[in-house]
């Protein structure tokens, strides 16, 4: 293989792209004893940049309630720009919806960390995902979706 058709993968840029932290029901909310239920969701989106310049954005979005009150909402989106080079195109889409929200995760992990601690709570440690996992479970419901739409 000549250096032209030798696969490239590299890290070109880490940047959060958006950050937001809500506290709706402060400062009243402070003084409540009950230990919140916290609620996740995490979103990925590709975009293009050039022939062999993606951007990846991780969005995570974290929300803890007490009831129907909100205690705090924190979303993060932590992006890359992630170069690819000489990548069958079929391999593609997992390298970008799998390998890349794997390297996002733990800059994302950190920034809710620590804007919710910013906010005047105990640290919210975010678990580990799958995103492997993930994306097979999106490719299922893909196949059905279009599977239901042939009938």
């Amino acid at each position: 293989m000549t250096e032209q058709e030798t696969p490239l993968f590299a890290i070109e840029k880490l940047y959060v792209k958006d950050l937001s932290l809500e506290v709706p029901n402060a400062p009243a909310i402070y003084v409540e004893s009950e230990t919140p239920e916290v609620g996740l969701q995490l979103q990925t989106g590709v975009q293009r940049l050039t022939e062999d310049a993606f951007e990846v954005t991780l969005t995570v979005t974290v929300t803890a309630k007490l009831g129907e009150k909100t205690v705090f909402l924190v979303e993060v989106g932590q992006a890359g720009i992630f170069r690819v080079r000489n990548v069958p195109e079929e391999n593609l889409d997992p390298l970008l919806s799998i390998a890349c929200p794997n390297i996002l995760f733990p800059y994302a992990r950190e920034v809710v960390s620590d804007a919710v601690s910013r906010g005047g709570f105990a640290p919210v440690v975010l678990q580990p995902v799958n995103f492997e996992s993930l994306y097979a479970a999106r490719q299922q419901e893909q196949a059905a979706s279009a599977e239901q739409t042939v009938q």
